[in-house]
């Protein structure tokens, strides 16, 4: 496999940037490969064969860009697909579910793990699976979160109604012993200090957030350098960004999820 091919990353609309910023971070010098089913987003309403549907559309697109690697940049995708695409395509296949669970065991100690996530992941189980893959001891509580996704696309981050929201979605949270929340959609990572102040006001000023973006980028650089497919590149990671409707809309909001002026997307069909 070619250690100078790009990542590709992909999610049913922007929330899949955060890991790409995670990721330029972690892997400064790598070229990643972004594709956005604006189309069709959100995935996370959607049932589990439709989702793996748009996945193997989306993998299918950046395969044949020559990507070395895919990385799910969605949580709702990694609760259903991961397998069937490493089963489709030689290539590895990496998702957000794992990575997180493993951070959120560190982060818990004796206490359970709360998750937000979309209504999919949540009915998946996803999480509790991926949980007891990894710990006989942590217990999962979690709770879908999904007017969250619509409000970070918007840029609505604070104020009154992303407060009472992020309140709402926490109070099944309280007294249940949380010893960590995990943030399981990478659209949430956008409200993460308010979700922070809520958590302390709500549940405990020493309850940990388990960022999936983080988690995610961390393991895969894991990956990359325990396989050898780091590029050996010196300049900075190129991006490049694929939608499937509305690249104008994209860009405009791209910059917040990014931290960083974003590249003109360009616009494709599955």
């Amino acid at each position: 496999m070619n250690r100078e091919a790009p990542l590709g990353v992909f999610d049913s609309g922007l929330g899949g940037l955060t890991v790409v910023r995670a990721l330029r971070a972690a892997l400064p010098h790598e070229d990643i490969i972004y594709l956005g089913d604006t189309a069709r987003v959100p995935y996370g309403t959607k049932g589990p064969a439709t989702v793996l549907r748009y996945a193997l559309a989306c993998t299918r697109a950046l395969v044949d860009r020559g990507v070395k690697s895919i990385v799910i940049a969605c949580n709702t995708v990694s609760a259903v697909a991961p397998d069937r695409l490493r089963a489709d395509f030689d290539i590895p296949v990496l998702s957000v579910i794992e990575p997180s669970a493993r951070a959120a065991i560190r982060a818990a100690g004796d206490g359970r793990i709360g998750v937000l996530g979309t209504a999919a992941t949540i009915a998946s189980g996803a999480y509790v699976r991926a949980v007891c893959a990894n710990s006989t001891r942590c217990e999962v509580v979690g709770h879908a979160a999904p007017l969250l996704v619509p409000l970070a696309e918007e840029g609505w981050l604070e104020g009154e109604v992303p407060t009472l929201v992020v309140r709402h979605y926490l109070q099944p949270f309280v007294g249940r012993g949380i010893g960590a929340v995990v943030l399981g959609c990478t659209h949430y990572p956008l409200f993460r200090p308010l979700i922070e102040e809520q958590v302390r006001a709500m549940l405990g000023p020493h309850v940990p957030i388990v960022d999936s973006a983080l988690a995610t980028a961390d393991e895969t650089r894991a990956f990359l350098v325990a396989r050898d497919l780091t590029t050996t590149r010196k300049r900075a990671g190129q991006l490049e960004f694929l939608v499937t409707d509305e690249p104008r809309a994209f860009e405009a909001v791209a910059q917040r999820f990014l931290g960083d002026t974003a590249p003109k997307a360009t616009i494709i069909d599955l």
